[in-house]
């Protein structure tokens, strides 16, 4: 018997399939410093735990499809803080931000229809677009110029009949990279031009760095009806294991048609939806320390890493990850062999290879994605690991 080609060919995860590998080291009594993931040790604030321990309903029963209208309605009022007027009409509450991608994917785009996206990328976006059965049409960036957009006249190389969407992540995972208002209004102008939908997964908006601002694709109301941003609290309130997501989108016929997208998986977890409605309820102040915290870590990785010879990389501006260039042939045999074989007071680290975030056969295969997500004290200590690891593993493997 055979199993489906979508089940054949979707993509494993890059950063997960290497995970036995750290828990074989666990078992060893190694410690693990995990920079691999998007996993903040940032403690989630307590509102979200009180409000799930005070839910004091009798059944826990299903809610509303698109989410609880209190909720929808303080994400709008979330987005109203950076003068983008919505509403909750304009919000449906998703199972993470992996189903809001899926879900504005699969609104958008048909079978063997093609979506534009600037790579390195979040991985995920392979798998949701296997689901979907539609293309990624890569737009491939280089580390050397700061993973910036080409010209417009790149972009629109890329363009085709079969085009449905320019999908734009920014402050980028896995890149950190955060877009100018020059460079999204390149995106905005070709989806004028040839009638496409713009994507916007914008759920690092609040950690910009160097007293930058982020700059919404919601902002541009003259092409209002074709815009859907993805949006989570995941990293936005560190709480990862909630997941509750959100499409937002001001066109009446995308709301609908994720609506019923949202119908068929019935609905969104509750007592995660209570968690998450006190957490926009705290006020806009709590992201300040946090920002200024992740801008530390990342100063203090960028510096510990800045003292590797032969590496290529380029500061973040936002988000918490970044990509790097080894001086060297293989980085999942890399990560693999630090896991497997290297110990430093038996302490050991684990990246990311970089080849899953790309689309492109043979790109990033000396490339890592390193996620700051760690206190300062443990990120100089996982970066001396590292650094001693890639010396020993250069040796080994010149």
């Amino acid at each position: 018997m055979k199993i489906s080609r979508r089940g054949r060919d979707i993509q494993e995860s890059p950063i997960r399939k290497l995970k036995p590998y750290a828990d074989q080291a666990i078992a060893e009594g190694v410690h693990v410093y995990y920079i691999n993931i998007g996993q903040p040790d940032i403690p989630t604030p307590q509102p979200a735990w009180d409000a799930v321990k005070n839910f004091d309903e009798k059944v826990l029963s299903y809610g509303p499809a698109q989410g609880f209208l209190d909720l929808r309605q303080a994400m709008a009022d979330y987005f109203c803080n950076y003068n983008i007027p919505l509403s909750s009409e304009n919000v449906i509450i998703t199972t993470g931000g992996s189903e809001a991608i899926h879900f504005a994917i699969s609104a958008v785009a048909d079978s063997g229809s093609e979506i534009i996206i600037p790579e390195p990328f979040y991985t995920n976006y392979n798998g949701y677009a296997a689901f979907a059965d539609v293309k990624i049409v890569p737009l491939t960036l280089s580390v050397e110029d700061g993973f910036r957009l080409p010209s417009k006249e790149a972009i629109e190389a890329k363009i085709t009949p079969k085009t449905r969407a320019i999908l734009l992540n920014s402050p980028s995972n896995p890149t950190g990279t955060v877009y100018t208002p020059e460079e999204l209004e390149r995106a905005v102008d070709l989806a004028k031009k040839y009638d496409l939908f713009l994507i916007g997964d914008e759920v690092y908006k609040e950690f910009v760095y160097d007293g930058q601002t982020h700059k919404s694709i919601l902002e541009y109301t003259d092409i209002k009806d074709r815009v859907i941003v993805i949006d989570s609290i995941s990293k936005r309130f560190s709480c990862c294991g909630a997941r509750i997501g959100a499409v937002v989108t001001r066109n009446p016929d995308v709301n609908f048609a994720v609506l019923k997208f949202a119908q068929a998986r019935l609905c969104p977890a509750t007592l995660e939806q209570k968690a998450a409605l006190s957490l926009y309820r705290m006020g806009m102040d709590y992201f300040d320390p946090i920002r200024e915290e992740y801008q530390r870590r990342r100063d203090v990785l960028f510096e510990g890493l800045g003292e590797i010879s032969g590496i290529v990389m380029d500061k973040p501006q936002g988000a918490f990850y970044i990509i790097v260039q080894l001086p060297i042939q293989d980085s999942e045999h890399f990560v693999r062999w630090m896991l497997t074989d290297f110990r430093m007071d038996n302490e050991t680290v684990m990246v990311a290879p970089a080849q899953g975030f790309y689309s492109t056969p043979g790109k990033g295969i000396n490339e890592v994605r390193i996620a700051y997500v760690l206190n300062e004290s443990d990120m100089k200590r996982a970066i001396e690991v590292f650094k001693a690891g890639l010396d020993k593993y250069r040796t080994l493997f010149p």
